[in-house]
């Protein structure tokens, strides 16, 4: 009898710990749903820019004032995740979504293909190198990476 009680428990408790897991659906769908909003993503990164771009200025501020407080802690991270938002947008969303892989050989498709990956991925490499630093060029180059993916992008 004892033995049926243990694993009656141990099967409540694995049922329970197997429910309690969640899982994060943060990006937009990945089941084809048809519904996007390309516009409003580039406007999200715009906003994520603005972010980071403030929050390297306070973080500069803060330190030559040499303030050692939370503030500075809450800056950083503030940077990491709006940089973070930038890089989900660029990959969850243009290029597991809406970039789509060429099929045929045409130079000029492939071409094309090859230059939304090309600016996509140096958005990635400048969003890391907001992460890592607070020099504010970074931004900028996003914006100007932005700007030239987006005409790329809706010219099609």
């Amino acid at each position: 009898m004892n033995k049926l009680i243990n694993y009656k428990t141990l099967a409540v408790l694995v049922v329970l710990l197997v429910g309690s897991f969640t899982f994060d659906a943060s990006a937009h769908c990945e089941i084809p749903c048809g519904i996007y909003g390309d516009e409003m993503r580039f406007d999200m990164i715009e906003e994520n820019c603005q972010t980071v771009e403030k929050s390297m200025a306070k973080i500069i501020q803060l330190k030559m004032m040499d303030v050692k407080s939370d503030q500075l802690v809450r800056w950083v991270n503030n940077k990491e995740i709006h940089s973070n938002n930038i890089q989900n947008i660029i990959t969850q969303y243009f290029m597991f979504q809406r970039v789509q892989p060429v099929m045929s050989d045409d130079y000029e498709d492939m071409e094309a293909y090859r230059n939304k990956l090309v600016l996509l991925h140096k958005i990635l490499v400048q969003a890391m190198k907001c992460k890592q630093t607070t020099k504010i060029s970074h931004v900028k180059k996003i914006r100007e990476l932005l700007y030239s993916f987006k005409m790329v992008y809706f010219n099609e």
